[in-house]
């Protein structure tokens, strides 16, 4: 095959691969040229998750009509002059790719007008075809709307997620910027509700309160550290408030959004022995260190960056978050029942000290979940091996989690929680087979603030929470309102309950159909569901044993984990040598 060159076109659409991914892309190539150019107000539109239209406005200085035509042009840019500016980055964007990789694929619309013109210009570029300049009347300011993204690359919009998904993403970038730079106005509306609204006047924590709430916003820790050429600012959470996942942990250098694994790591490196096991911090964290000691030429869409030194970095980090943690974190006491002679083998010396194995340090709805085991949501009237728990006889319970219990062949051992959760989550399927779910309303209504994304995913699924009893609303901006939840969990944490289900619903790429009612069963039992370390009565052990024999499925929790360990008799003879003892 002959060798010739591409068309502009083509070329274009190639770029425009690796530049838009998807409707976030657009939107963050568009808000970073908006803080380029020093925009104090900037709003952002979108419709049908961005597939249909994005419109980011904003106030800052505008573009000159005679240089309109060529910002949309491939490789045009006014923040580097030669190469070596390349080592020398201040600005968000530099690379000259955005404006037209967006135009190639959608049809877009950018009009502007700097301080000095009296009236603005508008450019419309339809599949990377540019129109002629046309006056119009327009404020100090440049507004770029984006219609049909993708409608001349239709493969394209086939490898996009859902519209919850992409949503989902589109607001998760926005509030990591409105994060970042808190002096800055930031409002988006999804058609004609208004998802996000920051006031900027500087204050950071404001703005976490407007995302996650005032609770967690109180809880915050703040993070400041200077050294040498490196200083790191902003937030992390306390190892009380934790995620299932690390779509929290967000970093900023330079001002720039980076995804960097050293960095990431350097994070969980200080909360080192402080989490349990499978659960990440909430974090926005902004390092400022010199360009020349960071590279951002690496990818198109600048996400990924490369450190000169990047081991002194990644020390820095650490020794800064672990230097907040340890500041705000008020010293562990060790209960006076734990000092004693701690058991060694005879072939050590025996020597006083702490009992550690009297203590816990992963509860037992904290433990690691596999996806596998998530994918064996249990139904009720599912069938399993060896089902049946014949009558046990209480015992006690040791560790403040597990359940001792006699039974006719031999001792079993029951975790609490994994128990409770079986109990519940069947007692709550029955009634839901029977089409009665008794709701008990709360004495005074539980008011919740999520994220915008977060908010989303659960209006996602408000018709199947309230069929489960739960009387959830909208109650503002990304806020609820929890009026009435089941009476089998009477006494739960509604506010608990819901945020973990936000978490696991964030989880799910699409909605789940045919098993989301089971989901969510399986997800509010666990929440509900008494914890491990929590003392329970003897007519609680044994109503909770009572109910676990009555189950179908006592052998494990909904979640496919273990119920419960057998000791049996015969087993218990060859660990004591008493079987075929003469």
């Amino acid at each position: 095959m002959p060798i010739r060159l591409l068309s502009n076109e083509v070329a274009s659409q190639i770029a425009a691969g690796e530049v838009v991914e998807r409707p976030s892309s657009v939107v963050k190539e568009l808000l970073e040229n908006s803080l380029d150019a020093g925009a104090k107000n900037i709003s952002v539109a979108i419709e049908d998750a961005g597939k249909v239209l994005i419109e980011v406005a904003d106030d800052g200085t505008g573009i000159p009509a005679d240089e309109l035509e060529l910002a949309t042009s491939r490789h045009a840019t006014s923040k580097l002059f030669r190469s070596d500016d390349l080592f020398h980055i201040k600005t968000l964007g530099f690379r000259g790719e955005a404006l037209a990789s967006i135009g190639s694929v959608s049809q877009m619309m950018m009009t502007s007008r700097v301080e000095s013109a009296k009236e603005g210009a508008r450019i419309k570029i339809e599949g990377g075809i540019a129109s002629k300049i046309e006056k119009v009347g327009a404020p100090v300011g440049t507004v770029v709307r984006v219609e049909h993204l993708f409608y001349n690359v239709p493969a394209r919009l086939k490898f996009l997620k859902t519209d919850v998904t992409e949503r989902r993403a589109i607001d998760s970038l926005v509030t990591r910027y409105a994060l970042a730079y808190p002096d800055v106005r930031f409002k988006v509306t999804d058609g004609k509700q208004v998802t996000l609204q920051t006031a900027g006047d500087g204050d950071r924590r404001a703005i976490l309160a407007a995302l996650y709430g005032v609770d967690v916003a109180k809880q915050m820790l703040e993070v400041m550290s200077d050294e040498e050429s490196f200083k790191l600012s902003g937030f992390i959470s306390p190892t009380s408030l934790t995620r299932s996942n690390r779509r929290e942990i967000t970093f900023f250098i330079n001002g720039r959004w980076v995804q960097d694994s050293a960095l990431n790591a350097a994070l969980l490196q200080a909360y080192h022995t402080l989490l349990m096991v499978g659960r990440y911090p909430l974090t926005t964290l902004f390092l400022e260190i010199s360009p020349e000691d960071v590279d951002v030429n690496v990818h198109p869409t600048k996400a990924e960056v490369r450190f000169r030194s990047q081991d002194k970095i990644f020390s820095f980090v650490q020794r800064s978050v672990r230097k907040a943690l340890l500041a705000y974190t008020p010293v562990p006491t060790v209960s006076p029942q734990l000092w004693g002679l701690r058991y060694v083998p005879q072939s050590e010396p025996r020597e006083i000290g702490i009992d550690w194995s009297m203590a816990h340090d992963q509860t037992a709805d904290d433990r690691p979940q596999t996806e596998e085991s998530h994918q064996q949501s249990a139904v009720s009237g599912q069938e399993s091996l060896n089902t049946n728990v014949p009558l046990l006889r209480l015992i006690g319970q040791i560790g403040a989690t597990y359940i001792v219990a006699e039974g006719p062949d031999g001792l079993y051992l029951i975790d609490q929680h994994a128990a409770h959760e079986r109990v519940l989550f069947e007692k709550l399927m029955a009634q839901h087979d029977n089409k009665n779910i008794p709701s008990q309303s709360l004495l005074s209504p539980e008011v919740i603030t999520f994220p915008p994304q977060s908010a989303k995913a659960l209006t996602e699924q408000l018709p199947a929470l309230n069929h489960f009893g739960f009387e959830v609303e909208e109650f503002g901006t990304n806020t609820f309102q929890v009026r009435a939840m089941p009476v089998l969990f009477s006494g739960g944490d509604p506010a608990l309950a819901l945020k973990a289900l936000v978490e696991d619903f964030e989880e799910d790429e699409s909605p789940l159909q045919t098993e989301i009612e089971a989901k969510i069963a399986g997800r509010v039992c666990k929440r509900l569901a008494v914890k491990a370390g929590q003392v329970l009565t003897s007519e609680e052990q044994r109503s909770l044993l009572n109910d676990l024999e009555a189950c179908q499925n006592p052998r494990t929790c909904p979640h496919g984990r273990p119920t419960m360990i057998h000791l049996s008799v015969d087993m218990l003879e060859k660990q004591f040598g008493r079987k075929g003892a003469r």
